[in-house]
């Protein structure tokens, strides 16, 4: 299983909006690099949702439900599906991913304008640690 961050504007598309639909395809990535990552995506990988919007930061799970699929008139973009998993208890702001030393070679941080990047399993880990309060 692999692991993905997708980014997504609140206002134009939220993770309420995904958790009222359920599913929703990914569509519109019109990046080179994020549609590589789409098409690397496999049924069963993970990905965290992440508002670019005010605040920036991971609010959410989501697992993806079918593969790559043409988006649009030309072959090289793509969507995939996906599914919500679950909301972080805490959104991880992406302030407090800047500050952890855990998360300096996070693809968010490096590419920060990148809409759809890989997340290493650490990452993964580090940021559903953070997403959860202490007992």
């Amino acid at each position: 299983m692999a692991f993905w961050l997708l980014k997504s504007e609140p206002e134009t598309y939220g993770w309420h909006d995904l958790l009222a639909e359920g599913r929703t395809e990914w569509t519109g990535v019109r990046n080179p690099a994020a549609a590589l990552h789409l098409k690397a995506m496999q049924v069963g990988d993970r990905a965290f949702f992440y508002h670019s919007g005010k605040p920036k930061e991971i609010v959410g799970t989501v697992e993806v439900m079918r593969t790559a699929q043409q988006d649009g008139e030309e072959a090289r973009w793509v969507s995939v599906e996906i599914a919500p998993l679950g909301a972080l208890e805490w959104p991880v702001t992406l302030a407090a991913i800047k500050a952890d030393p855990a998360l300096a070679g996070m693809e968010l941080l490096r590419q920060s304008r990148l809409s759809v990047s890989p997340v290493r399993e650490q990452e993964w880990d580090v940021i559903l640690r953070a997403g959860t309060p202490p007992l």
